[in-house]
């Protein structure tokens, strides 16, 4: 009984990143053909494993936060403030963490505790997924949408 608000607000967060996929992965997938992007891509797999953690735990553990604080601001009514660091965030994430994740993916999976941690991540991103699809089959039946 106490899941299903929480449910929702994963489901309404799962849509909202569904729709605007499309508007801001081509952009991503642009400025990853950037030859500056190349360049930092293959330095960053150069790295050894450690270092790659540190790149990557840094941007990351200042990003996430980030979020939160920006959608207080947004509670709390500072609406333009709270978006424009919440898109900022977002890009810290997009274009730094996952760039340094991509290129040293296979390093930092040599550490147990990370490659155990990355598949309790992915099983829980499958079970969303799946939530998220059922959820949108039965709005679809709901509002009498085909298919």
């Amino acid at each position: 009984m106490l899941l299903w608000p929480f449910r929702i607000v994963v489901a309404v967060i799962l849509l909202i990143d569904e729709f605007a996929r499309p508007l801001y992965r081509p952009m991503l997938d642009w400025i990853a053909t950037w030859r500056m992007m190349a360049r930092f891509t293959a330095a960053v797999a150069s790295l050894p494993r450690l270092t790659i953690l540190i790149l990557f735990a840094v941007p990351f553990a200042i990003a996430e936060p980030l979020k939160l604080f920006a959608l207080v601001l947004i509670a709390r009514g500072r609406i333009i403030i709270g978006i424009a660091l919440l898109v900022l965030a977002y890009l810290m994430t997009f274009l730094l963490v996952e760039r340094i994740y991509h290129a040293g993916r296979q390093k930092l999976l040599t550490y147990p505790w990370f490659e155990w941690a990355m598949r309790q991540i992915g099983q829980v991103r499958n079970a969303l997924l799946k939530f998220k699809a059922e959820s949108v089959t039965r709005l679809r039946a709901w509002l009498r949408i085909p298919g």
